[in-house]
């Protein structure tokens, strides 16, 4: 019988570590998202009633993709994760962004909010990852059952996120916990520092400023992300002796 990881690392990513690669997000703009309330552009309510403004707008973000380029936190989180694989520690990587960077840059990334390289047909539960159709101007319909809109595979304000059961799995036998350019004001990923902390895991938070969920009992490392990570990751890989 296998004695299971000697180690077992969950990374909580968000907005924070997609910042230094230009990726606009609502927080940083006065409570706007490029212009946009979030209640107009990120419910399932704005969807319904203005579908062509949700469409545009998400066509546009999807569009910006290819205009953005992973950093070096998320390259240093990839290489962390190939160092991990190779002696015998577990890592669940998971992230509350939406763009595709963390698997550019190599990693494995459980995306608790969905993907916008991916859509979602609400009718039949077909999903397709395509990053060619990002016309702003036209839907793309389902291939699968001739719905006339696929909607973006994101979780909308009121939805609930993705792999929930997976990651409170992990989060039941983490020893490490570390929470990367998160505002620890969005919820359920917010409960998740308290969730390790509590069952004894060693605790790292990095962000510009101390996020709302911070305790003393937390490692603070403050900066920038790109700045910050690969050597706050050097450092634990030695501690893990990987």
């Amino acid at each position: 019988m296998s004695a299971g990881p000697r180690a077992h690392v969950v990374v909580l990513t968000g907005a924070g570590v997609s910042a230094d690669s230009g990726v606009r997000t609502f927080r940083d703009h006065g409570g706007l998202w490029e212009g946009h309330r979030p209640e107009d552009v990120a419910t399932p309510e704005a969807w319904a009633r203005h579908r062509d403004t949700v469409w545009r707008f998400y066509q546009l973000r999807r569009a910006q993709l290819g205009s953005v380029q992973p950093n070096a936190a998320h390259r240093a989180l990839a290489a962390f994760g190939t160092r991990c694989a190779a002696r015998d520690v577990a890592l669940l990587l998971v992230t509350q962004n939406v763009d595709d960077l963390h698997e550019r840059s190599g990693s494995c990334a459980v995306h608790m909010h969905g993907e916008l390289a991916v859509l979602r047909c609400e009718r039949c539960g077909a999903r397709v990852r395509d990053l060619t159709q990002v016309d702003a101007d036209r839907f793309v319909p389902c291939a699968s059952c001739r719905h006339d809109a696929l909607r973006p595979d994101v979780v909308w304000f009121g939805e609930v996120p993705y792999h929930l059961d997976l990651i409170q799995q992990a989060l039941s036998t983490c020893t490490h916990f570390l929470a990367i350019g998160t505002s620890g004001a969005v919820w359920p990923a917010a409960g998740m520092l308290g969730t390790a902390r509590a069952r004894g895991a060693s605790t790292c938070v990095q962000a510009l400023e101390p996020p709302h969920n911070l305790e003393a009992a937390d490692d603070f490392r403050p900066g920038r992300a790109a700045e910050v990570v690969p050597a706050l990751l050097d450092a634990l890989a030695r501690e893990l002796r990987i």
